[in-house]
């Protein structure tokens, strides 16, 4: 009759661990649910290209059941150490060619939970990418660059890297029209050209604090900012409302102040060298 009792005793050891294991996973595929619709709300993407996860969760947790019943019932525990050790065997060798995936994964979710960029942002990743993020998957990141390519970046390669977010919390950008002039040039007018040609420009904006304002601060800044030896470098200082009207700004300056300067006779300065015979 012991017998008896603790066979039934163990069934309803199984019974209770295998209820146990059904709710919490319910519970959990209820909150990892509610975690990816709302960041996948956020990113504008399919909320359905996560459930994979749920799957793993569920399978991690009736694992885990599994190796408890195993283990807690005698008559289980010798073919549960076998069982186990040829698992271990396996979850090694899996472990080990997936290393980089989950690595994928939960980088992933560092970056749906910390929000350095997200869809629709302008970054610069490293010293290599720059472009517009398109989407952000758990295993990638995918960019659009300015010639319409995609450049899809693993998560953990840009967990790793140094990301210049231009539109995080303000998309303003100031431009930096830099022009080299010779020694001798007739500065005042060089720089008068320079914020002309930056006020002059449509994508041009008045980013001045209200305190700069009072201080009678020009809306253009221009700047002597370094001696060479091609003569002297000048920098303007023009704001814009986003990267990408900044990027058009710039470009169609310097091509005005280029033109500017040969109406006016103003030379660029480049490098020389003075040669003195004796």
């Amino acid at each position: 009759m012991n017998f008896v009792d603790e066979k039934w005793e163990q069934v309803a050891f199984a019974l209770i661990v295998l209820a146990f294991a059904f709710l919490v996973s319910r519970l959990l595929r209820f909150l990892i649910g509610r975690f990816i619709r709302g960041a996948a709300k956020k990113l504008k993407v399919d909320p359905t290209r996560y459930n994979f996860f749920k799957n793993a969760v569920d399978f991690l947790i009736y694992l885990i059941a599994a190796i408890i019943i195993f283990r807690s019932i005698p008559y289980f525990r010798s073919v549960g150490t076998t069982l186990l050790t040829g698992a271990g065997v396996l979850a090694a060798i899996v472990g080990f060619a997936s290393q980089s995936a989950f690595s994928n994964i939960i980088s992933g979710f560092f970056l749906v939970i910390f929000k350095p960029f997200s869809v629709g942002d302008r970054v610069k990743i490293g010293q290599l990418y720059t472009g517009d993020v398109e989407d952000i998957t758990l295993r990638h990141t995918i960019i659009k660059d300015f010639e319409n390519r995609r450049i899809v970046i693993p998560n953990s390669v840009i967990s790793n890297e140094t990301i210049i977010n231009s539109t995080l919390t303000d998309e303003k950008t100031c431009v930096f029209v830099e022009v080299p002039v010779p020694f001798g040039v007739d500065l005042d007018r060089a720089m008068k050209i320079i914020q002309e040609e930056g006020l002059n420009h449509p994508n041009y904006i008045d980013n001045r604090s209200p305190e700069e304002l009072t201080k009678g601060e020009p809306p253009v800044m221009v700047r002597v900012v370094n001696y060479a030896d091609f003569g002297i470098q000048l920098r303007g200082y023009v704001w814009a409302s986003n990267p990408g009207n900044a990027f058009d700004l710039k470009c169609d300056v310097l091509k005005s102040i280029n033109e500017r300067f040969q109406k006016e006779n103003i030379e660029f300065g480049y490098p020389g060298r003075v040669l003195i015979n004796r």
